[in-house]
């Protein structure tokens, strides 16, 4: 063994060694450890003390090998550095002994101090073994050289074999680790492959469950979805939107990030993830992932969330590919029912088809369809399939019909039971619980108001309540054109002036009727002097005599009688399956009241006219011809009377 003696100003023991361990002081630990183990006190009869050095001088163990020596040190407050010997072995790599009469502290004066750089299979330093003894005598001294030459060898060689082992175990961990990652990316990449060729949404969402199984068997895994998507699924839940700061999956929703926290839950530790599932559009729900500590592996949050991700742009293509899907059978049920709407161009064949398939579509339990009358401020039901309903009429701001007209808005019901706030006789009568509704709007105007109700809570889904308003826009349009078309043919058959059918139009429903009818009566008026009234009062009051005349005449016959504005002043009256004698009343008593209540006072003349069955000849210009003939009559007898032709 080489000896050497420290020498003033060579080492400072008190500066930091700048030298990096290069073996894992609890494997130099268990080293020493076992060297101890393997020592047996009785065969030692030597007063001394082991010392274990790190790389850089830091005392990591200690060992007395005799019980007289466990006080060896008493009261030595010192650096282990201070001992001389350790520094100057990690600094030369080599053995040092310090004689008894070497050592300059006074605790050390009758020690003799061995020590022993430890290296590893590179050569580099790993630790220091000192032995610091008080030999009685030379045998002592030359015994304890040689048992610390053996104590040096034996742990140098087990701390090699230590190393060893510790790169074999960091090795395989490594090989472990590196067939975890590929066993995740195939994990990954099966996962992603199955879910971006799957386009059914609940299909994604149970793939994602599935995965996360396989994974994490003991976890407790479930998924957070947002209120624009449902799944049947049990362990997919609605994500209540909180303002709670330890909330984690609302701070994984609102951050956009995966939230890892420990915690107990139910008395358990426990490791919860929050990971969002996040498209390109924003975030769907979130993930979330709870594992009791000790039961399974850690969670891998990079990986975890690296699925999450590609579950969520998974979920997001197939919630595309539904919306499309639903897009395109909404278009071709809006083009349907737009085409069938226009097929009719009777308002009251619209409102009762588009209530029929409304009905349909949204396979509700009850529906109808409201029409607003502001001069009158009133609504009435044009269509149901509730048969107390129809025709039913109502104030303008009456229940959620009245509040879709003032506020222009839709209206969806959850539950009408449990907040019947506003009355409703459609859902009252029905006991119906839940409802959409929507006005009908064209341009600026607010012509009605659609509802369809179901018995069941909560029924409606977003998307009938969106397809709803879409679809009351064009049944609005189908109305207007109904209505159109109705005023345009009331326009082409009507006399501007008075209000009355015009002649063409009398001519056809005089024809029709003599096809099927038994009989009926003609009565032709004339306003009597009307030419002296032009002259006198001047045409506009002209004018106003006439739709006075008219007014009476509306106002003297049946719902099924035709009057029409025969030309200038003269009106005519058709009166369906009425005898001679009936339609003589009728004739006399307008004739009466035209007298009485016209202003200024004008008198009719009138010829009457009939037809049955029986009669040889049954024409239009025969009925006509007759009753012109008495009117000619009743004028040139001295008008204001009523002739028979």
């Amino acid at each position: 063994m080489q000896c050497h003696h420290p020498r003033e100003g060579v080492h400072d023991p008190h500066a930091p060694i700048p030298v990096q361990p290069s073996v894992d002081p609890a494997h130099i630990r268990e080293c020493f450890k076992r060297l101890i183990q393997g020592i047996n006190p009785g065969d030692l009869e030597l007063r001394g003390m082991l010392l274990l050095c790190d790389a850089s001088g830091i005392e990591l163990e200690s060992h007395a090998l005799h019980e007289a020596a466990e006080g060896l040190l008493a009261g030595f407050d010192g650096d282990w550095r201070q001992k001389g010997v350790h520094a100057i072995a990690i600094a030369d790599k080599q053995s040092f002994q310090i004689r008894r009469d070497e050592h300059t502290h006074p605790i050390l004066k009758d020690c003799c101090t061995l020590a022993k750089p430890l290296l590893d299979d590179s050569n580099e330093l790993a630790a220091v073994l000192g032995l610091i003894y008080e030999p009685r005598d030379e045998r002592e001294e030359r015994e304890a050289r040689a048992l610390f030459a053996a104590w040096v060898k034996a742990i140098q060689s087990d701390l090699i074999q230590v190393r060893k082992q510790a790169e074999v175990e960091r090795l395989a961990a490594m090989k472990h680790g590196y067939e975890e990652e590929m066993r995740k990316k195939a994990v990954l990449y099966q996962v992603a492959k199955q879910l971006h060729g799957n386009m059914d949404v609940d299909a994604v969402l149970g793939e994602i469950m599935s995965s996360m199984k396989k994974i994490y068997p003991s976890a407790d895994i479930a998924l957070y979805l947002t209120q624009d998507h449902s799944s049947q699924l049990p362990m997919v839940k609605p994500l209540q939107i909180q303002h709670g700061e330890e909330d984690s999956l609302m701070r994984a929703y609102m951050e956009s990030r995966a939230v890892f926290t420990c915690e107990i839950i139910a008395g358990r530790r426990c490791q919860r993830l929050a990971v969002p599932l996040s498209g390109k559009q924003g975030v769907y729900g979130i993930m979330q992932v709870i594992i009791e500590e000790g039961l399974g592996s850690e969670l891998d949050v990079p990986f975890i969330t690296e699925l999450a991700e590609c579950a969520g742009a998974a979920f997001e293509n197939a919630r595309l590919h539904e919306s499309s899907n639903i897009m395109i059978h909404e278009l071709r049920l809006i083009n349907e029912i737009t085409r069938r709407l226009n097929q009719s161009l009777k308002p009251q064949e619209v409102f009762q088809f588009a209530t029929d398939e409304l009905i349909k579509i949204f396979k509700a339990n009850f529906g109808l369809i409201i029409q607003t009358d502001k001069d009158n401020r009133v609504m009435t039901v044009q269509s149901s399939n509730i048969t107390e309903m129809t025709h039913a009429s109502f104030d303008l701001d009456y229940g959620f019909a009245g509040l879709m007209i003032e506020s222009r808005e839709p209206v969806i019901v959850s539950d009408y039971a449990q907040h019947p706030e506003i009355p409703s006789k459609f859902m009252e009568m029905t006991g119906a619980r839940s409802m959409i509704g929507s006005p009908i709007i064209v341009g600026s105007e607010v012509l009605g108001v659609i509802m369809m109700a179901h018995r069941l809570p909560d029924y409606f889904t977003y998307g009938n309540f969106k397809l709803l308003q879409v679809l009351s826009g064009h049944i609005g349009l189908a109305m207007t054109n109904a209505s159109l078309h109705a005023e345009v043919r009331r326009m082409a058959v009507t006399d501007h002036l008075t209000g009355l059918y015009n002649r063409h139009y009398l001519d056809e429903q005089i024809k029709l009727m003599q096809q099927r009818d038994p009989c009926g009566s003609l009565l032709l008026t004339d306003i009597d002097l009307f030419k002296n009234i032009n002259d006198t009062h001047g045409h506009q009051i002209g004018d106003e005599s006439i739709k006075q005349v008219a007014q009476i005449i509306k106002g003297s016959i049946r719902d099924t009688d035709i009057a029409a504005r025969w030309g200038g002043e003269e009106m005519a009256v058709y009166l369906p399956r009425l005898q001679l004698d009936q339609a003589l009343m009728v004739a006399e008593r307008i004739r009466r009241r035209v007298e009485e209540e016209t202003d200024p006072k004008v008198t009719i003349s009138s010829g009457v006219s009939h037809w049955n069955r029986e009669d040889e000849k049954i024409s239009v210009e025969s009925l006509f011809y007759r009753a012109d003939m008495a009117l000619y009559e009743a004028k040139r007898t001295g008008r204001n009377q009523v002739r028979i032709g």
